[in-house]
């Protein structure tokens, strides 16, 4: 409960008087029933429960906030269980305000009176989709507040959210090494003639084995020329006796995901041509990684990278002219982390503590079938890094120590 009052009066020091926020929790999900909460919502309120909705009011200085649960229908329990109750909501949440969702018109008609601005998790999609539920809302709220102005919340939660607590750490630290242990069990149990789905079992199985109710995103596990194809996702393809492994996957703890790419030789052992490009990948990925400290921002650490790999492709003779390197390296080098894979947080502004970024530098050969990607999970401290993938093998000797 204290994280989240925490959170909620950072919140609150971001609004001006007569604001508010609404975010919108997730929708219930499809059968099978894994729930994931709407991270910011989750964030202010520590409840994973489908279509509750927080409010906060900043009105003549005072803070204010109120939660709207789903009502409890007696004749539903014996299908779908009891609902959470409004005492059990506020003492997860320290939320004591809370009403039932039937009661949301009435009460939110009275607590936007008077509100000049009102800030919302539009989560806007593309136009050729149907508007979700908080576009209806917002559409609906200027109607009948016509002189409301209504924006979206993340450029206020970015700030809060990109700087990660202890207790967020751990939950970090806790979901990176059970993919280590995933990734360790799929590099043993590769074999020629596999399909990559075999291998995608080995990570739900540490995942399921651990409590864990989510991965962080779809695993890529690639072989061969599909480790070319930067976000692959099908992973049903046969092995090949010679192809190389790209594992690009994250568990997810408590809400908290990790995002590691390990590469390695389904033989055992690298040929000569893929050590090259897989040593290249690791001295930009290592260098990358110790230029990391509070100050230095994501988009110098891509321009870095770029010059790096442009150096390298050519030590490769895959390019003779630096400003060619996009053909065999086509992202950036890194992203903010947290409750989403890609997380929150500005690219162009400088990283301070707390902020944890992934570092992903690659090469990426098709004619070749060879495709390397090796990724990290960095934390910036207040004078440098730490590295909080340290313990998962990347070095050519571990990947090569091993029985098949």
């Amino acid at each position: 409960m204290k994280f989240f009052e925490e959170r909620r009066v950072k919140l609150h020091d971001q609004l001006s008087d007569n604001e508010t926020v609404v975010i919108f929790g997730a929708s219930a999900s499809e059968y099978p029933r894994y729930f994931w909460q709407e991270n910011n919502f989750l964030y202010f309120t520590g409840l994973e429960i489908p279509e509750a909705i927080f409010v906060q009011r900043r009105i003549k200085g005072l803070k204010q906030n109120f939660l709207f649960i789903e009502r409890g229908i007696p004749e539903m329990e014996v299908w779908e269980g009891k609902k959470l109750t409004k005492e059990e909501a506020a003492r997860t949440s320290g939320i004591h305000a809370v009403f039932f969702l039937d009661e949301l018109d009435r009460r939110l008609g009275f607590l936007l009176n008077g509100i000049a601005k009102c800030y919302v998790n539009l989560n806007a999609c593309d136009l050729n989709k149907p508007l979700n539920k908080q576009q209806l809302f917002a559409r609906k709220i200027k109607d009948y507040f016509p002189a409301l102005s209504v924006e979206e919340v993340m450029p206020k939660i970015s700030p809060i959210r990109a700087v990660k607590d202890n207790w967020e750490i751990q939950q970090m630290q806790t979901a990176i090494d059970v993919t280590g242990e995933g990734i360790e069990n799929m590099r043993k149990a590769a074999a020629p003639g596999m399909m990559e789905y075999e291998l995608e079992a080995e990570l739900l199985y540490a995942s399921k084995k651990a409590g864990f109710r989510h991965l962080g995103f779809h695993p890529i596990i690639a072989s061969g020329v599909n480790a070319t194809t930067l976000h692959y996702s099908e992973n049903n393809s046969k092995i090949g006796k010679n192809d190389l492994i790209l594992m690009d996957l994250g568990l997810a703890c408590n809400g908290y995901s990790s995002d590691i790419t390990r590469t390695f030789p389904v033989s055992g052992k690298f040929s000569a041509r893929q050590k090259a490009v897989y040593e290249e990948v690791l001295n930009v990925n290592k260098e990358i990684i110790s230029l990391i400290k509070p100050g230095i921002s994501l988009a110098e650490l891509n321009k870095k990278t770029v010059e790096l790999i442009s150096e390298a492709l050519i030590r490769l003779k895959l390019i003779k002219d630096k400003k060619d390197y996009f053909q065999y390296y086509m992202h950036s080098v890194g992203h903010h982390l947290g409750m989403a894979a890609h997380d929150v947080g500005p690219r162009e502004t400088p990283l301070e503590a707390g902020n944890v970024i992934t570092v992903e530098p690659g090469i990426y050969i098709p004619k070749e079938k060879i495709g390397v990607r090796i990724e990290d999970d960095i934390l910036v401290t207040k004078t440098g890094y730490k590295n909080l993938s340290a313990n998962i093998p990347k070095e050519i000797g571990d990947l090569e120590k091993r029985e098949v």
